[in-house]
């Protein structure tokens, strides 16, 4: 689980008086309870100022933070990723002095802080169970996401991730969540605006985990953005623009494609945990602009961009996790949508992607000839087991794709494919040795095709695959 960057650390002579304090160090640790209640206290007088101040120096004061005070409760906030402190800080009802901070101080970065230390709280089970318990600082947490600030949003982000992915508590806020419909509009309004990397793959992060643990949740925010039926006048949509997951989720992947392919990964999967659902993949292809915008998007990842051909093929490696959502939404909406001309015309392409990627995925599957030591096999033992797992959806998902695309070939594709080298003997051998015999009858349909493009190309496919010829 992710943790947020460690703020400054305390001087030398902080520490040096921290540790003379004399009996009062918090647990294992050299930081000063005394020292560490002083800032507490100060976060409480910053939430309740002296009532004659008037209202204008008020909202001046929340709106700045003293560099004094930002500094040390920094220090809270690095200190706060040591279980003995976080512990400590729980003791003390800590949570609920930042809850009193989120709920009334208009300080972004004090906010922000606040937000941060309780996620770092929040990677401790006790405590994540403890903090995600308390509805009323729940749902202030969750206020956070309407937050105009990209630190506190990201913050807020990571505290989230945070607790959703601690199995006891993470119905909870899935539950609170639902309870809330506004955060859907809060989070598409993130993806489909924001320019800030961090913050757009921990949203992503976010909704992909909220997507898997709960498909129930994840039906109501597709529906939510449901295209409004023919017959709705225009003016009334005008009125109330229907904001749509997809095209968020797409403005969210074109923004941190090329500077965190992590995260590109993220939104890859949140589009492939929706064409689990028909109303998912609905929401692409329903409406055209939508369903071309995402096919172009992933065809140019594939095509263009992923495993290429100048690429060393251990790539693989790398990518096979992405590939597999991008050719698996792909495959999705060629199956529903394979009347389209804009699918049609990029057959030849995509067999080009998928052959290729098979032919690296042989030479991934390949025993290095030079044996390693027992022990080190032993300790990479699970890694190499996960690969080959995430390899073999690969495989399946990329052998059904080309299938369903070898199925509507027609004679001119099939010769330009063989004119342009798309289709010669190599890459043809590699489809045929991945696609049988699960997908006989589509390479029989497509050698018959050949037959008649290319007797000579589809009488040498038949000498290497005999199995072939007889029914031909």
């Amino acid at each position: 689980m992710d943790r947020n960057p460690s703020p400054p650390l305390p001087s030398r002579d902080d520490e040096e008086e921290e540790e003379g304090a004399g009996g009062d160090c918090i647990g294992n640790t050299v930081y000063s309870k005394h020292w560490l209640f002083g800032v507490l206290s100060g976060l409480i007088q910053i939430v309740t100022p002296e009532n004659t101040k008037s209202s204008s120096e008020e909202e001046e004061q929340q709106m700045e933070l003293d560099e004094e005070m930002e500094n040390e409760i920094c220090r809270v906030w690095d200190m706060s990723m040591d279980e003995d402190v976080a512990l400590f800080l729980q003791e003390f009802n800590a949570p609920d002095i930042f809850m009193g901070v989120l709920a009334k101080s208009r300080c972004p970065r004090l906010r922000e802080i606040c937000v941060g230390i309780l996620g770092n709280m929040a990677c401790f089970q006790e405590i994540c169970v403890s903090i995600s318990s308390d509805k009323n600082l729940g749902q202030v947490l969750l206020h956070c996401l309407y937050d105009s600030d990209p630190p506190t949003l990201l913050e807020t982000s990571r505290l989230l991730l945070t607790c959703l992915s601690q199995t006891e508590v993470a119905s909870v806020w899935v539950e609170r969540i639902r309870e809330y419909p506004a955060i859907y509009d809060s989070i598409c309004f993130i993806m489909s605006s924001s320019t800030n990397v961090d913050l757009l793959v921990k949203i992503g992060e976010v909704v992909d985990k909220l997507f898997d643990l709960d498909e129930k949740l994840m039906l109501e925010w597709v529906r939510n953005g449901a295209v409004q039926p023919l017959d709705q006048p225009q003016e009334d949509s005008e009125e109330q623009p229907v904001v749509r997951i997809v095209p968020c989720v797409l403005e969210a992947a074109k923004q941190v494609r090329s500077e965190n392919p992590e995260g590109l990964d993220v939104y890859m999967h949140i589009l492939q945990l929706l064409t689990t659902v028909d109303d998912g993949i609905q929401a692409i292809v329903q409406c055209p602009d939508t369903g071309k915008d995402t096919w172009n998007l992933l065809f140019d990842l594939v095509c263009h961009e992923f495993c290429q051909s100048d690429d060393p093929p251990i790539i693989l490696q790398e990518q096979k996790t992405v590939l597999a959502s991008v050719y698996s939404v792909l495959s999705a909406i060629f199956a529903s949508q394979a009347e389209q001309e804009y699918l049609k015309i990029e057959d030849l392409p995509l067999i080009d992607s998928l052959i290729r990627v098979l032919q690296n995925m042989e030479h991934c599957q390949k025993k290095p000839e030079n044996s390693v030591d027992l022990n080190t096999e032993e300790t990479k033992k699970s890694d190499l087991t996960q690969d080959d797992f995430h390899l073999k959806i690969l495989k399946d998902i990329s052998c059904e794709f080309l299938s369903n695309i070898f199925q509507v070939l027609t004679k001119e594709t099939v010769a330009q494919g063989v004119k342009e080298g798309q289709l010669n003997k190599q890459k043809c051998s590699c489809a045929f040795q991945n696609l049988l015999p699960f997908y006989s009858p589509v390479i029989e349909d497509f050698l018959k095709i050949l037959h008649e493009v290319d007797k000579t190309l589809a009488d040498d496919l038949e000498e290497t695959f005999p199995s072939l010829k007889v029914q031909t």
